[in-house]
Protein backbone atom coordinates (compact mmCIF):
# COMPACT_ATOMS: atom_id res chain seq x y z
CA UNK A 1 0.00 0.00 0.00
CA UNK A 2 1.32 3.48 -0.11
CA UNK A 3 2.00 5.77 2.24
CA UNK A 4 3.72 9.07 2.95
CA UNK A 5 6.98 9.10 4.38
CA UNK A 6 9.78 11.43 6.11
CA UNK A 7 13.11 9.95 6.59
CA UNK A 8 14.62 12.52 9.03
CA UNK A 9 18.68 11.02 8.82
CA UNK A 10 18.48 10.86 5.34
CA UNK A 11 16.29 14.46 5.08
CA UNK A 12 13.80 12.65 2.35
CA UNK A 13 10.49 12.96 2.40
CA UNK A 14 8.91 10.66 -0.11
CA UNK A 15 5.76 7.97 -1.46
CA UNK A 16 6.78 4.74 -0.04
CA UNK A 17 5.07 1.53 -0.18
CA UNK A 18 4.55 -1.06 3.26
CA UNK A 19 2.35 -3.92 3.74
CA UNK A 20 -0.90 -3.66 4.54
CA UNK A 21 -1.27 -4.06 8.06
CA UNK A 22 -3.77 -6.42 9.84
CA UNK A 23 -5.61 -6.71 12.83
CA UNK A 24 -3.87 -8.21 15.66
CA UNK A 25 -5.76 -7.76 18.70
CA UNK A 26 -9.60 -8.07 19.61
CA UNK A 27 -9.94 -4.35 20.60
CA UNK A 28 -8.70 -3.29 17.03
CA UNK A 29 -10.33 -1.22 13.58
CA UNK A 30 -8.47 -1.29 10.51
CA UNK A 31 -9.72 2.29 8.49
CA UNK A 32 -9.20 2.65 4.62
CA UNK A 33 -7.93 6.03 4.96
CA UNK A 34 -10.43 8.84 3.40
CA UNK A 35 -8.62 12.06 3.20
CA UNK A 36 -6.26 13.89 5.19
CA UNK A 37 -5.34 17.14 5.98
CA UNK A 38 -2.11 19.13 6.12
CA UNK A 39 -1.41 21.42 8.35
CA UNK A 40 1.86 23.84 9.48
CA UNK A 41 3.26 20.59 12.08
CA UNK A 42 3.11 18.77 9.08
CA UNK A 43 5.63 20.53 6.94
CA UNK A 44 8.09 21.30 9.65
CA UNK A 45 8.23 18.28 10.23
CA UNK A 46 8.85 17.80 6.38
CA UNK A 47 11.42 20.55 6.89
CA UNK A 48 13.34 18.13 9.72
CA UNK A 49 12.48 20.72 12.42
CA UNK A 50 11.12 18.02 14.25
CA UNK A 51 9.22 14.31 13.68
CA UNK A 52 9.91 11.25 15.31
CA UNK A 53 9.87 7.82 14.07
CA UNK A 54 8.98 4.98 15.86
CA UNK A 55 11.25 2.50 17.61
CA UNK A 56 13.38 0.52 14.97
CA UNK A 57 12.12 2.57 12.36
CA UNK A 58 14.14 5.16 10.56
CA UNK A 59 10.74 6.60 8.56
CA UNK A 60 7.98 8.22 10.42
CA UNK A 61 4.42 7.77 8.15
CA UNK A 62 3.17 11.29 8.39
CA UNK A 63 -0.32 12.96 9.25
CA UNK A 64 -2.73 13.02 11.88
CA UNK A 65 -5.63 15.27 10.90
CA UNK A 66 -7.47 12.32 9.38
CA UNK A 67 -11.06 10.46 8.46
CA UNK A 68 -11.24 6.91 7.72
CA UNK A 69 -13.66 4.44 6.75
CA UNK A 70 -14.19 1.13 8.64
CA UNK A 71 -13.24 -2.13 6.78
CA UNK A 72 -12.77 -4.41 9.34
CA UNK A 73 -13.52 -4.74 13.21
CA UNK A 74 -11.69 -7.13 15.87
CA UNK A 75 -14.05 -9.42 18.16
CA UNK A 76 -14.03 -7.30 20.62
CA UNK A 77 -15.53 -3.93 19.22
CA UNK A 78 -19.19 -3.53 19.35
CA UNK A 79 -19.79 -0.18 18.90
CA UNK A 80 -18.39 0.36 15.26
CA UNK A 81 -19.20 -1.61 11.98
CA UNK A 82 -18.04 -1.75 8.52
CA UNK A 83 -18.71 1.38 6.70
CA UNK A 84 -18.57 3.96 9.61
CA UNK A 85 -16.37 6.86 9.07
CA UNK A 86 -14.43 8.00 11.86
CA UNK A 87 -11.88 10.45 13.03
CA UNK A 88 -8.91 9.39 14.97
CA UNK A 89 -6.90 10.94 18.01
CA UNK A 90 -3.80 11.57 17.58
CA UNK A 91 -1.79 11.48 21.21
CA UNK A 92 -1.43 8.30 22.73
CA UNK A 93 -1.03 7.92 27.08
CA UNK A 94 2.61 7.23 27.79
CA UNK A 95 3.11 4.28 30.00
CA UNK A 96 4.29 5.52 33.29
CA UNK A 97 1.61 4.71 36.04
CA UNK A 98 2.75 8.25 38.12
CA UNK A 99 1.05 10.09 35.21
CA UNK A 100 -2.01 11.11 35.96
CA UNK A 101 -3.22 12.43 33.38
CA UNK A 102 -2.65 9.24 30.86
CA UNK A 103 -4.10 6.96 33.66
CA UNK A 104 -7.54 8.95 33.33
CA UNK A 105 -7.77 9.09 29.86
CA UNK A 106 -6.57 12.87 29.35
CA UNK A 107 -2.83 11.68 27.29
CA UNK A 108 -3.29 15.17 26.13
CA UNK A 109 -2.57 16.47 29.77
CA UNK A 110 0.38 14.12 29.69
CA UNK A 111 2.64 14.73 32.23
CA UNK A 112 6.15 13.07 31.75
CA UNK A 113 5.89 14.32 27.78
CA UNK A 114 7.06 10.17 26.82
CA UNK A 115 3.57 10.21 25.15
CA UNK A 116 3.69 9.36 21.46
CA UNK A 117 1.25 11.01 18.61
CA UNK A 118 0.52 9.36 15.44
CA UNK A 119 2.31 11.26 12.33
CA UNK A 120 4.14 13.34 14.99
CA UNK A 121 6.40 11.10 17.46
CA UNK A 122 7.17 7.96 17.92
CA UNK A 123 4.29 6.44 16.16
CA UNK A 124 2.77 6.17 12.44
CA UNK A 125 0.16 8.66 10.77
CA UNK A 126 -2.70 8.10 8.93
CA UNK A 127 -1.26 9.36 5.48
CA UNK A 128 -1.61 5.77 4.45
CA UNK A 129 -3.86 3.72 2.24
CA UNK A 130 -4.85 1.56 5.27
CA UNK A 131 -4.20 1.85 9.14
CA UNK A 132 -4.98 -0.45 12.14
CA UNK A 133 -5.69 1.51 15.53
CA UNK A 134 -7.66 0.68 18.60
CA UNK A 135 -11.21 1.19 18.78
CA UNK A 136 -11.00 3.48 21.50
CA UNK A 137 -9.33 6.14 20.22
CA UNK A 138 -11.91 6.42 17.07
CA UNK A 139 -15.23 8.60 16.65
CA UNK A 140 -17.92 8.11 14.32
CA UNK A 141 -18.87 11.12 12.41
CA UNK A 142 -22.55 11.40 10.73
CA UNK A 143 -21.51 10.62 6.96
CA UNK A 144 -23.56 13.46 6.01
CA UNK A 145 -20.57 15.23 7.09
CA UNK A 146 -18.52 13.50 5.40
CA UNK A 147 -17.52 16.34 3.00
CA UNK A 148 -15.86 18.55 5.67
CA UNK A 149 -15.17 15.89 8.62
CA UNK A 150 -11.35 16.36 8.03
CA UNK A 151 -12.04 19.82 9.37
CA UNK A 152 -12.59 17.76 13.05
CA UNK A 153 -9.20 17.22 14.22
CA UNK A 154 -8.18 20.82 13.63
CA UNK A 155 -11.10 22.02 15.44
CA UNK A 156 -10.27 20.10 18.47
CA UNK A 157 -7.71 22.96 19.57
CA UNK A 158 -10.63 25.57 20.05
CA UNK A 159 -12.68 22.98 21.52
CA UNK A 160 -9.95 21.78 24.63
CA UNK A 161 -9.37 25.72 24.79
CA UNK A 162 -12.85 26.05 25.27
CA UNK A 163 -12.63 23.32 27.91
CA UNK A 164 -10.79 24.69 29.74
CA UNK A 165 -11.55 28.54 28.78
CA UNK A 166 -15.17 28.23 31.01
CA UNK A 167 -13.95 27.54 34.34
CA UNK A 168 -11.66 30.52 33.88
CA UNK A 169 -14.76 32.71 33.09
CA UNK A 170 -16.29 31.63 36.22
CA UNK A 171 -13.97 33.50 38.36
CA UNK A 172 -15.48 36.72 37.47
CA UNK A 173 -19.61 36.50 37.96
CA UNK A 174 -20.26 38.53 34.99
CA UNK A 175 -19.58 36.17 32.57
CA UNK A 176 -21.66 33.35 33.41
CA UNK A 177 -25.32 33.77 34.26
CA UNK A 178 -27.46 30.93 35.16
CA UNK A 179 -29.81 31.80 33.13
CA UNK A 180 -28.17 31.70 30.11
CA UNK A 181 -27.41 28.56 27.92
CA UNK A 182 -24.13 27.47 27.48
CA UNK A 183 -24.30 27.70 23.84
CA UNK A 184 -24.90 31.47 24.36
CA UNK A 185 -22.29 31.97 27.66
CA UNK A 186 -20.39 34.58 25.25
CA UNK A 187 -22.82 36.84 25.03
CA UNK A 188 -21.82 40.35 25.45
CA UNK A 189 -18.12 39.59 25.79
CA UNK A 190 -15.54 40.50 22.53
CA UNK A 191 -13.08 37.74 21.35
CA UNK A 192 -10.72 38.61 19.22
CA UNK A 193 -8.43 35.33 17.03
CA UNK A 194 -5.19 36.49 16.03
CA UNK A 195 -4.73 34.73 12.62
CA UNK A 196 -6.69 33.80 9.80
CA UNK A 197 -5.79 29.96 8.67
CA UNK A 198 -7.84 27.22 9.22
CA UNK A 199 -7.17 26.88 12.83
CA UNK A 200 -8.36 30.85 13.65
CA UNK A 201 -11.08 30.71 11.63
CA UNK A 202 -12.37 27.28 13.09
CA UNK A 203 -11.55 29.12 16.66
CA UNK A 204 -13.91 32.27 15.26
CA UNK A 205 -16.53 29.44 14.29
CA UNK A 206 -16.42 28.25 17.69
CA UNK A 207 -16.82 31.75 19.23
CA UNK A 208 -19.38 32.94 17.02
CA UNK A 209 -21.33 30.08 17.94
CA UNK A 210 -21.42 31.00 21.51
CA UNK A 211 -22.37 34.09 20.78
CA UNK A 212 -18.96 36.08 21.17
CA UNK A 213 -18.66 39.33 19.27
CA UNK A 214 -15.37 38.25 17.62
CA UNK A 215 -12.86 39.98 15.79
CA UNK A 216 -10.26 38.49 13.30
CA UNK A 217 -7.06 40.01 13.68
CA UNK A 218 -4.17 38.94 10.61
CA UNK A 219 -2.64 39.73 7.79
CA UNK A 220 -4.38 39.15 4.72
CA UNK A 221 -5.84 42.67 3.02
CA UNK A 222 -9.53 42.88 0.68
CA UNK A 223 -9.97 41.08 -1.25
CA UNK A 224 -9.37 37.66 0.07
CA UNK A 225 -11.25 34.65 0.95
CA UNK A 226 -10.46 34.47 4.42
CA UNK A 227 -12.12 37.71 5.44
CA UNK A 228 -15.04 36.97 2.98
CA UNK A 229 -15.07 33.70 5.44
CA UNK A 230 -14.57 35.92 8.22
CA UNK A 231 -17.85 37.83 7.03
CA UNK A 232 -20.01 35.01 6.42
CA UNK A 233 -19.78 34.06 9.81
CA UNK A 234 -20.80 37.07 11.28
CA UNK A 235 -16.80 37.99 12.47
CA UNK A 236 -15.15 41.61 11.80
CA UNK A 237 -12.36 41.31 10.12
CA UNK A 238 -9.33 44.04 11.04
CA UNK A 239 -5.65 43.93 8.84
CA UNK A 240 -2.51 44.00 10.87
CA UNK A 241 -1.05 45.79 8.22
CA UNK A 242 -4.01 49.01 8.05
CA UNK A 243 -4.57 48.95 12.46
CA UNK A 244 -1.60 48.69 14.27
CA UNK A 245 -1.37 46.40 17.78
CA UNK A 246 -1.68 49.78 19.62
CA UNK A 247 -5.11 50.63 18.10
CA UNK A 248 -6.56 47.66 18.63
CA UNK A 249 -8.46 48.74 21.82
CA UNK A 250 -9.23 52.02 20.78
CA UNK A 251 -11.38 49.63 17.58
CA UNK A 252 -12.46 47.14 19.46
CA UNK A 253 -13.00 48.15 22.84
CA UNK A 254 -11.84 46.12 25.97
CA UNK A 255 -10.94 42.68 24.82
CA UNK A 256 -12.35 39.61 27.07
CA UNK A 257 -10.67 37.27 25.18
CA UNK A 258 -8.18 36.25 23.27
CA UNK A 259 -6.98 33.72 21.13
CA UNK A 260 -4.24 33.10 19.20
CA UNK A 261 -3.72 30.96 16.36
CA UNK A 262 -0.97 32.72 14.31
CA UNK A 263 1.99 31.23 15.74
CA UNK A 264 4.11 34.53 15.67
CA UNK A 265 5.92 35.69 19.21
CA UNK A 266 6.25 39.33 18.44
CA UNK A 267 2.45 39.64 17.27
CA UNK A 268 1.16 37.04 20.06
CA UNK A 269 3.32 39.34 22.60
CA UNK A 270 2.08 42.93 21.04
CA UNK A 271 -1.58 41.69 21.83
CA UNK A 272 -1.21 40.53 24.97
CA UNK A 273 -0.88 44.29 26.01
CA UNK A 274 -4.57 44.92 24.56
CA UNK A 275 -5.92 42.69 26.62
CA UNK A 276 -8.87 43.90 28.93
CA UNK A 277 -8.92 44.03 32.60
CA UNK A 278 -9.94 40.30 33.97
CA UNK A 279 -9.19 39.10 30.65
CA UNK A 280 -8.29 35.51 29.51
CA UNK A 281 -5.48 34.94 26.58
CA UNK A 282 -4.74 31.65 25.05
CA UNK A 283 -2.55 30.57 23.11
CA UNK A 284 -2.46 27.65 20.65
CA UNK A 285 0.24 28.91 18.06
CA UNK A 286 3.80 27.08 18.46
CA UNK A 287 6.02 29.70 16.92
CA UNK A 288 8.79 29.29 14.67
CA UNK A 289 12.51 30.20 15.52
CA UNK A 290 12.06 34.22 15.02
CA UNK A 291 13.99 37.65 16.01
CA UNK A 292 14.37 37.82 19.86
CA UNK A 293 11.78 40.22 21.42
CA UNK A 294 13.00 43.26 23.63
CA UNK A 295 10.26 43.55 26.70
CA UNK A 296 9.84 44.99 29.90
CA UNK A 297 9.18 41.99 31.59
CA UNK A 298 8.09 43.72 35.41
CA UNK A 299 5.59 45.84 33.17
CA UNK A 300 3.72 43.34 31.77
CA UNK A 301 3.86 41.07 35.16
CA UNK A 302 2.40 44.22 36.77
CA UNK A 303 -0.21 45.01 34.52
CA UNK A 304 -0.95 40.77 34.49
CA UNK A 305 -1.86 40.88 38.16
CA UNK A 306 -3.47 44.75 38.22
CA UNK A 307 -5.73 43.70 35.60
CA UNK A 308 -6.61 39.91 36.87
CA UNK A 309 -5.71 38.50 33.55
CA UNK A 310 -5.07 35.12 32.91
CA UNK A 311 -2.85 33.56 29.81
CA UNK A 312 -2.79 29.74 29.26
CA UNK A 313 -1.41 27.21 26.46
CA UNK A 314 -3.03 24.69 24.99
CA UNK A 315 -2.05 22.10 22.91
CA UNK A 316 -3.46 18.50 21.49
CA UNK A 317 -6.83 17.24 22.64
CA UNK A 318 -8.67 14.44 24.17
CA UNK A 319 -11.91 12.29 24.00
CA UNK A 320 -14.09 15.09 25.22
CA UNK A 321 -12.44 17.43 22.73
CA UNK A 322 -13.21 15.09 19.38
CA UNK A 323 -17.09 14.54 20.72
CA UNK A 324 -17.07 18.24 20.94
CA UNK A 325 -16.24 19.00 17.56
CA UNK A 326 -18.04 16.82 15.66
CA UNK A 327 -20.96 18.54 17.91
CA UNK A 328 -19.59 22.03 16.59
CA UNK A 329 -18.98 20.83 13.16
CA UNK A 330 -22.70 19.68 12.73
CA UNK A 331 -23.49 23.47 13.57
CA UNK A 332 -21.68 24.82 11.17
CA UNK A 333 -22.83 22.72 8.78
CA UNK A 334 -26.07 23.93 9.87
CA UNK A 335 -25.43 27.96 9.80
CA UNK A 336 -22.47 28.43 7.76
CA UNK A 337 -21.98 25.52 4.73
CA UNK A 338 -20.38 27.57 2.08
CA UNK A 339 -17.91 29.44 4.77
CA UNK A 340 -16.82 26.11 6.06
CA UNK A 341 -16.62 24.11 2.63
CA UNK A 342 -14.09 27.26 1.67
CA UNK A 343 -11.89 26.50 4.43
CA UNK A 344 -10.95 23.10 2.06
CA UNK A 345 -8.88 23.29 -0.85
CA UNK A 346 -9.01 21.04 -4.11
CA UNK A 347 -8.01 17.45 -3.05
CA UNK A 348 -4.99 16.22 -4.20
CA UNK A 349 -4.14 12.30 -4.52
CA UNK A 350 -1.60 10.60 -2.94
CA UNK A 351 0.95 10.13 -5.64
CA UNK A 352 1.08 13.77 -5.58
CA UNK A 353 1.20 14.40 -1.97
CA UNK A 354 4.67 15.65 -1.34
CA UNK A 355 4.62 18.02 -4.04
CA UNK A 356 2.07 19.56 -2.18
CA UNK A 357 2.82 19.24 1.36
CA UNK A 358 6.04 20.50 -0.14
CA UNK A 359 5.14 23.39 -2.32
CA UNK A 360 3.39 26.65 -1.86
CA UNK A 361 -0.24 25.68 -0.02
CA UNK A 362 -3.03 25.41 -2.45
CA UNK A 363 -6.26 27.52 -0.33
CA UNK A 364 -6.37 27.56 3.51
CA UNK A 365 -6.54 24.06 4.07
CA UNK A 366 -4.95 21.52 2.14
CA UNK A 367 -6.08 17.93 1.50
CA UNK A 368 -4.91 14.65 0.62
CA UNK A 369 -7.64 12.40 -1.01
CA UNK A 370 -7.70 8.65 -1.29
CA UNK A 371 -10.53 9.02 -4.23
CA UNK A 372 -9.30 11.97 -6.08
Amino acid sequence: MKAIAVFPAHREVKLIEQEEPVITQPNQVKLRMVEVGICGTDKEICSFAYGTPPAGSDYLVIGHEALGEVVEVGAAVTHLTPGDLVVPTVRRPCPHEHCRSCRAGHQDFCETDDCTERGIKGAHGYLAEFVVDKARYLHPVPRHLREIAVLVEPLTIAEKAEYQLYPLMQRRPPWIDPEVSERAQGRGHTALVLGAGPVGLLGAMALRAREFETFIYSRQQAPDPRIEVAQAIGASYLSSQELPTSQLTARVGPIDLVYEAAGHSLLAFEVLRALGPNGIYVLTGVPGWQTLIEADLAALFREMVLKNQVVFGTVNAGPHDFSAAISDLEIFHQRWPDAVRALLAERTPIEQAVERILGRPAGMKSVISFRA
